[in-house]
């Protein structure tokens, strides 16, 4: 089959790959229909290489159709279903899952390198399982994982369930906003966009975006929220204290994460260390890494006091700097982690099943293309040009 493999730095490759096949009960295959790039890829393509290997088959974001199923996942699955796949591989029946907190499954957790579970196509921190952009996937869990979906609807109604939709929902949720109450949102990728979405839909009273790009910056506008564009302040604290009677926001979502704008000096210690041999640029990550954290850093200040800071963006740092006293002083809540997609399934398959696309889904992406441009389009992705704010295969 062909998949999208790592094959080095900013170099990622659709290469002839070994066809997936039943290696557990539990295991399906799904036929992949679509699958799109995330953000998070963006730091396999420019800054985990110490943790991935030429051939690597990425991607985490994807649905299809049921291919072939396993004796221990027949009774939730059949031939021919539709399927969207949680980024996240949770058996659903550990102590963990048992309280929904499914990205630390028991079961798929990687004890050998001290993290939670397993994830696909995403390096050998969270298990190397091979990835979603791809014709097929091996999927396993699916006596649990896999959301069966309507025959109706176009794919990118249902796409986003696999990890942003979720993602930007669980940040909300966590970020505590009081009715009626004030959110900042950092960062107006496609977490960000949905994390404005849904804290509206969710009853905030104002949402306040932040970003530095024209296209982020008008889709946002056009959801209802209030915008700061980053190239025209020189304190987004401030800037967000302005709107919100002195105090700051009642509640911050941070969705942009290790690779943010503000620190060109970060910038190039992460680089460096990217570029070094893997034994080395593993213990440089795990013992001595750092992130760019002027995102980080500046909902900690935008914040009021005794408000919530909700992280989703991805940080991986080991001796970030941070404001502890600003943080103590403020009395400020602050919640991390990756999304327990399947917490959060059933809630939103009913809203994005509805007539109405409420969170905007089938315009969130700019570019449909099939799997084998998928070389470039990692590049426009990273660079933000032709407008490009999500990017959907289809193999």
């Amino acid at each position: 089959m062909r998949a999208l493999t790592w094959q080095g730095i900013r170099n990622v490759a659709v290469r002839d790959v070994q066809d997936p096949v039943i290696e557990q009960p539990t295991d399906a295959i799904i036929r992949v229909t679509s699958t799109a790039i995330c953000g998070s890829d963006l730091h396999l393509y420019n800054v985990l290489a110490p943790y991935l290997q030429p051939g690597d088959v990425l991607g985490h974001e994807f649905m299809g159709i049921v291919e072939e199923v396993g004796s221990g996942a027949a009774a939730r699955l059949k031939v021919g279903d539709r399927v969207v796949v949680p980024f996240g591989i949770a058996c659903g029946q550990c102590w963990m899952c048992e309280r929904e907190l499914y990205a630390q499954c028991e079961t798929t957790q990687n004890t050998d390198q001290g993290t939670g579970a397993r994830l696909f196509g995403y390096t050998s921190l969270y298990g190397a399982v091979p990835g979603g952009q791809a014709e097929f996937v091996r999927v396993p869990h699916a006596d649990f994982g896999p959301v069966v979906l309507p025959e109706g609807g176009s794919d990118d109604r249902f796409l986003y369930l696999s990890d942003i939709l979720p993602t930007a929902w669980q940040g909300v949720a966590w970020a505590d906003v009081p009715p009626g109450g004030s959110l900042a949102v950092l960062g107006l990728g496609p977490v960000g966009q949905l994390a404005v979405r849904a804290g509206l839909y969710r009853g905030a009273g104002e949402v306040i975006a932040v970003d530095l790009v024209d296209e982020r910056l008008a889709r946002a506008r056009e959801m209802g929220a209030r915008v700061i564009d980053l190239r025209e302040v020189d304190d987004v604290g401030q800037a967000i204290r302005d709107l919100t009677s002195g105090r700051g926001a009642d509640s911050v979502v941070d969705a942009v994460g290790m690779e943010a704008h503000g620190n060109p000096v970060a910038k190039r210690v992460i680089s460096a260390a990217s570029r070094l041999p893997k034994p080395l640029g593993r213990a440089a990550v795990e013992h001595a890494g750092i992130d760019r954290l002027d995102a980080l850093h500046t909902a900690i200040d935008a914040v009021r006091r005794g408000g919530t800071v909700s992280v989703v963006g991805v940080y991986g740092g080991a001796i970030d700097p941070m404001p502890l006293m600003e943080i103590f002083d403020k009395g400020i809540t602050m919640r991390f982690g990756q999304c327990h997609v399947r917490r959060w399934t059933d809630e939103l398959l009913e809203i994005v099943s509805r007539d109405e696309d409420v969170f905007g889904l089938e315009s969130l992406a700019t570019h449909h293309v099939p799997l084998e441009q998928a070389p470039e389009m990692y590049e426009l992705f990273a660079t933000k040009e032709d407008g490009c704010q999500k990017v959907v295969l289809h193999p």
